[in-house]
């Protein structure tokens, strides 16, 4: 394990500079600090005197709402709150975006921080820490995101295949054989996962696969509007959508054309959010327990402190049947 001594030897500096700068001490200019740190994090350098002063982790959040009960984060960051401050552990929660990752690498940005371990939400592939935490000696946990190779990155999550293989069993049994998806654009690692799970559904009961009952969209009122008169004219009866927000999207586009749900159409969503139950109809959707993944966050993060190197979590994703699926139409 590296040092003081051996930063200090590094750059070339006295061992109270270097110590002055893990510190963050006034009396070190940022460029001193910023090479400090550089060089702690390329050796591998842990600060044991921070560590023992307080028990700190972050939640970073990119791309997803928390800051009320009704919005998806929230209440996976209440789930692992509940577990890590009863625990002894302060946690700060931090919005990030891209810009915010480039001006700072990920190991240098924990270390400033006095951050022992990160749970983060809601990175996409094209994220620069995507990267970096391939390498990163941090323990952090990722929802809905792999990183291959690292015992120091673990990874939690619901059970794609599991929700996309009974909801497509369900519509089988409501006599469903043109089945159809509409996602967002397969630059995250979920929304491939989905895409995947989807295909391997249709596989397993022997449903045709085909490109043109598939809608990939960014813009999810723009994709709706164009995929949902063309998987229709296509013969699709049932359509499955990557999160609920495109399947409600989905139910405004279906009654501005004319289409009742489900008699016409059978939508099937995934996350349950809390308005699912009032949409018009109520949504049928692939359940995540967003108070559990907090919770599995905690614990992924607790092991990988205690050097117990897990690969990833999987909780399981019921199916939530309600009004808007039914029996084909003849």
């Amino acid at each position: 394990m590296a040092t003081i001594n051996d930063i200090a030897a590094k750059l070339g500096i006295s061992k109270s500079t270097v110590s002055k700068g893990l510190n963050n001490a006034n009396d070190v200019s940022e460029e001193t600090r910023k090479k400090i740190l550089e060089a702690a994090v390329e050796l591998g350098y842990i600060n044991k005197r921070q560590q023992k002063k307080s028990k700190k982790l972050c939640i970073l959040i990119e791309n997803m709402d928390f800051d009320t009960p009704n919005q998806f984060g929230h209440d996976i960051v209440l789930g692992f709150k509940q577990m890590a401050e009863p625990d002894g552990w302060s946690v700060d929660i931090i919005p990030i975006n891209m810009d915010f990752q480039k001006l700072t690498p990920y190991d240098i940005f924990m270390m400033q921080g006095g951050y022992q371990a990160a749970f983060i939400l809601g990175m996409s592939l094209l994220d620069p820490w995507m990267h970096e935490l391939r390498t990163s000696a941090v323990p952090t946990v990722l929802y809905d995101n792999y990183i291959k190779n690292n015992p120091n990155i673990a990874s939690i999550g619901c059970d794609s295949q599991e929700g996309f293989e009974l909801a497509v069993k369900h519509l089988m049994q409501l006599g469903h054989k043109k089945i159809g998806l509409i996602s967002g654009p397969l630059d995250s690692y979920i929304l491939q996962a989905r895409y995947q799970a989807y295909l391997n559904a249709l596989s397993k009961y022997g449903l045709e696969i085909n490109e043109n009952y598939i809608g990939l969209g960014y813009y999810v009122a723009e994709s709706t509007r164009k995929y949902i008169p063309k998987l229709t004219g296509e013969g699709v009866t049932a359509i499955l959508f990557s999160h609920d927000v495109r399947a409600i999207s989905a139910m405004t586009e279906c009654k501005d054309r004319g289409l009742r749900i489900p008699e016409d159409i059978s939508i099937i969503g995934f996350d349950d959010l809390p308005m699912t139950a009032y949409t018009v109809p109520p949504l049928t959707t692939i359940r995540q327990d967003r108070i559990a993944l907090g919770k599995c966050g905690f614990y992924a993060l607790s092991c990988l402190l205690n050097q117990v190197t897990i690969g990833s979590i999987l909780l399981r994703a019921p199916l939530i049947v309600r009004n808007s699926t039914g029996p084909v139409r003849c």
